[in-house]
């Protein structure tokens, strides 16, 4: 037997199916190995809140079960008791662009023909398709399937697609509740947005047209403070619903814009104006009325733009990334850049107040925007209508100033996963400031404490709890600077940023190249005061040289008076002292001249310790240490600066004086030794394995 859709000889090297996530490796259609995963029903899932219900293999409560009855339509996926209308509403999406669906949904599978007990789906995870394998066993109760059912009920594509999606995230339960969005883009790796609808939402119909003729994803909420509940006209507040299609008809000489909506519990209809029993469409063409209008209790249903606007409060679209639309999307393609990121307590999670002191360490990048849109002819300003992600508007007719349009991504990773331990997404959002020319050439690393307040705001998302958080702007050409944040300084999380549009663009993360200024690590040969070169040689004796114990008795009466000066409480550990002795001496002892260069590092580095301690408390603030470091000599990448930010502070997001030497010490020395090694002018060392692990010593 083979595994659908893996070819009718490639039998799955293992088909053992235990709670939880299990890797296996099948072969694929070219006889080669693949790792894929094999999830089934984790234990901890078994009747959560839905009362008695098992879970049965298709075959055991359906005679003939199918795989797809026909072809896959948006009547296949109605909702049951489990409250996740966002997914299905755009599972119902995703039905009207086939090529789109056979993504998700790979050909090939069926219930007879080489059926191995598995099916396996595609769902897009930050920037990767991933690939999830199931088996067949559903929860059902009372001999009906408990969450998402099709029309025909023989018919299990949905069902095996929603249990895959709720592997992928844990289990059905961490379902519940959600935004169409996020199902959106994990449908199709494109990115999502959302329109914030008002009375007056000029160019919102030409908005969602236009979407559509991209392929785009387009959905629909009503809010509720109450959940959900039905109103007088049908609709169901608290609900989400998919945007199927846009058309324009003429009653005499008044043009009607209508929207084609689905409620994806496959029932429950609008009963106003457009809804299936309405008198008006009698007074259509006939051939119009035939092509538009079925009467029947589907969940489908038209509506007129002004109505939808009465009663819906948000319009989720998600746009298609080039890689989904392929090589001639209908009306036009993406440019798109990824960056993978985290945001790290003390180090870049700086908070969401531009005048806040820690707000110039959140991530940034550099976007460079140099052609401008192409002028469009539309009767509605344009294909989006001069329509932004939060209602932000295009320019007014006339004397248009040239702009691009530029829509920006940002993706909290793997937060709906850790719903079962309590966690929620945070609030994050992020701001686009404009790069004046003459200030370029100083934003190629993160040294933008003091320029940051010079630049002007272009735009800002909102700060929003959601997954992810997008704006449409339309910015002049030219370079801008994009600052991601949380909410609140010291939040925690895991990011991606994508950066879509129209027209060709450069984005860059703002980042140094790891660097250090070997002359200045050399360090000042200073000649040592007759008082200090005398206490060397008492402590020394004999040997001439110092130990560990030794030094750091040298350095508690040395840097006493220093100490004093800078309110600097710590003395010098024995730890940080034997590892100054196996950088700077012989490894286990240290003699007069070595000693005579280590002082003169460690005063130039409590001058430059005492410049970032602002509060004289004898510690500096975490987020400094990569300023620190760079008077210091180092210019380090954001992954390193990151790693040293998290081994040497402390619990209260302090760096103090001996954990700020035995970093600089450590850095030093790694530099001096490596630089031995350089091979010609590239920066790029070759080291046998003794070399690689002598320089390993001093990390």
């Amino acid at each position: 037997m083979s595994a659908p859709g893996l070819g009718p000889r490639s039998p799955p090297l293992s088909l053992r199916l235990l709670g939880g996530r299990r890797r296996h490796c099948v072969l694929d259609q070219g006889g080669r190995r693949k790792l894929v995963w094999f999830l089934a029903w984790p234990e901890s899932d078994s009747g959560v809140g839905w009362g008695r219900q098992v879970r049965c293999r298709a075959q055991e409560f359906c005679a003939e079960p199918k795989f797809i009855c026909e072809d896959m339509s948006r009547t296949d996926v109605c909702q049951g008791s489990l409250g996740n209308c966002w997914f299905l509403a755009a599972a119902a999406s995703l039905t009207l662009y086939p090529r789109l669906l056979r993504r998700v949904v790979p050909p090939g599978q069926d219930f007879q023909h080489g059926y191995a007990g598995v099916f396996h789906f595609q769902l897009w995870q930050f920037g990767r398709w991933v690939d999830v394998v199931v088996d067949d066993r559903l929860p059902v109760r009372e001999g009906k399937l408990m969450f998402v059912h099709s029309e025909q009920r023989n018919e299990f594509w949905a069902p095996l697609l929603e249990k895959a999606y709720a592997k992928l995230h844990g289990s059905y339960e961490v379902m519940r509740g959600g935004h169409m969005n996020e199902a959106f883009v994990d449908f199709t790796g494109g990115v999502g947005e959302v329109l914030y609808l008002r009375q007056n939402s000029m160019g919102l119909f030409s908005a969602l047209r236009h979407a559509l003729a991209k392929e785009s994803l387009v959905g629909a909420t009503a809010l509720s403070d109450r959940g959900e509940y039905r109103t007088e006209e049908g609709l169901v507040k608290g609900h989400a619903y998919s945007v199927t299609g846009t058309h324009k008809v003429f009653l005499g000489f008044t043009k009607v814009r209508l929207l084609r909506l689905r409620n994806p519990w496959g029932r429950v209809e609008w009963t106003g104006a457009w809804s299936d029993s309405c008198p008006r469409w009698d007074a259509l063409p006939t051939e119009c009325r035939d092509a538009l209008l079925v009467k029947k209790e589907d969940g489908e249903f038209w509506m007129e733009l002004r109505d939808f606007l009465l009663h819906f409060d948000t319009v989720q679209i998600c746009s298609l990334s080039p890689e989904v639309l392929g090589p001639s999307p209908e009306g036009g393609g993406w440019h798109v850049h990824t960056f993978q990121g985290r945001w790290v307590r003390g180090f870049n999670s700086g908070g969401s107040q531009p005048s806040a002191e820690t707000f110039w360490t959140n991530p940034q990048f550099r976007l460079t925007l140099l052609e401008p849109d192409e002028e469009e002819d539309e009767d509605e300003e344009g294909p989006w209508g001069g329509w932004g992600a939060s209602g932000a508007w295009g320019p007014a007719r006339g004397g248009r100033t040239p702009k691009c349009t530029v829509l920006l991504s940002l993706t909290q990773r793997n937060r709906r996963r850790l719903r079962a331990k309590g966690l929620t997404y945070l609030t994050v959002g992020f701001h686009v400031f404009q790069i004046p020319e003459e200030l370029l050439g100083l934003w190629d690393s993160p040294r933008s404490r003091a320029l940051l307040p010079r630049l002007l705001r272009a735009d800002r998302s909102p700060l929003s709890a959601r997954r992810d958080v997008s704006r449409r702007c339309r910015l002049r050409p030219g370079h801008y600077l994009v600052v991601l944040s949380t909410a609140h300084a010291g939040d925690e999380a895991d990011f991606t940023l994508r950066v879509f549009s129209e027209r060709r663009h450069t984005a860059v993360e703002i980042d140094d190249v790891i660097s250090a200024d070997l002359q200045a690590l050399q360090g000042p040969y200073l000649p040592l005061e007759l008082d200090l070169e005398q206490l060397f040689k008492e402590l020394a004796g004999e040997e001439e040289e110092l130990n560990a114990w030794q030094l750091q008795a040298l350095l508690s009466i040395a840097l006493e008076p220093a100490r004093v000066h800078t309110r600097t409480p710590r003395e010098i550990g024995l730890r940080t002292c034997e590892q100054l002795l196996q950088c700077f001496g012989h490894g286990q002892s240290l003699a007069l001249h070595h000693f005579q260069r280590l002082w003169g590092h460690l005063l130039e580095w409590q001058a430059i310790f005492h410049k970032f301690d602002e509060d004289a408390s004898g510690t500096m603030n975490s987020f400094e240490l990569r300023l620190a470091l760079n008077a210091a000599g180092f210019h380090l990448n954001n992954q390193l600066t990151q790693a040293l930010t998290s081994r040497y502070r402390d619990s209260r997001l302090r760096v103090d004086f001996e954990r700020f030497v035995s970093c600089v010490a450590q850095l030093t020395c790694i530099f001096c030794h490596c630089s031995q090694h350089l091979d010609g002018g590239e920066g790029v060392i070759c080291l046998t394995h003794r070399q690689w692990m002598e320089a390993a010593t001093f990390s």
